[in-house]
């Protein structure tokens, strides 16, 4: 199969085509043919090696993961014995935590972040949705956050901050969004309880305390936050 690989460290002409064999099937595993995959900053970052301490994780002196890419959306294209969810010729997309959907073929577990593509979406549509959520729900599970609970997301329309927001929602926390004046009315639809408009207010002045400081852009710190946040 065709893949796009990295073989060093650089700008994106590092990358290049080459063939490789096709994964192979595990028991549990579904092997999906790629339709659609995105390049993401985690993407970037990494074949880029910036910032340079990523380098302790993904390979000192070249990368140890030549592959990469971790969105994708496509069709089944053959399952392990033990699959019982999906089917070849499914319609499916996910997100590969080891890279690899840089390629026609990627397997993934059953069990992992795999779902099938909703009714009338394309591949196009689904394939850009998950590593955003990915880091959102990460986050939103360490801490701790439930019901009922305030939470200021700081960032709300990039692939974290907009997930962010939709998952509180859903997740019944109360929501204020922190955005820019062009996407108030964007992100009060992802799900927002309140939306400050950054252009017009700074967050950290104002007067309304929070639980959780979400901040998906790293563009605050701690000490500026911590008048915002509720005494334990």
């Amino acid at each position: 199969m065709r893949v796009a690989v990295t073989d060093g460290y650089g700008p994106p002409e590092v990358v290049r085509i080459t063939d490789v064999p096709a994964p192979e099937v595990g028991p549990g595993d579904v092997r999906v043919a790629v339709h659609a995959t995105t390049v993401n900053p985690t993407d970037c970052g990494t074949r880029a090696a910036k910032p340079f301490f990523i380098r302790a994780l993904t390979g000192i002196v070249r990368p140890r993961t030549m592959i990469l890419g971790n969105e994708f959306a496509g069709v089944v294209e053959s399952v392990g014995p033990r699959v019982t969810r999906f089917s070849a010729g499914d319609r499916v997309f996910g997100y590969s935590p080891r890279f690899g959907a840089h390629a026609e073929l990627v397997s993934i577990s059953e069990d992992g972040p795999i779902a099938a593509v909703p009714a009338g979406r394309s591949f196009e549509d689904v394939a850009p949705g998950t590593e955003g959520a990915h880091y959102a729900l990460s986050v939103i599970r360490k801490a701790g956050i439930d019901a009922g609970q305030d939470v200021l997301v700081n960032g709300a329309t990039g692939a974290i901050g907009s997930a962010a927001v939709q998952l509180l929602a859903d997740l019944g926390a109360r929501v204020s969004a922190v955005c820019g004046s062009a996407h108030v009315e964007l992100v009060r639809g992802l799900g927002a309880d309140r939306v400050i408009d950054r252009d017009a207010l700074d967050f950290t002045q104002e007067d309304h305390q929070y639980d959780v400081v979400f901040d998906a852009v790293g563009k605050s710190s701690i000490g500026r936050c911590r008048p915002v946040l509720k005494r334990c």
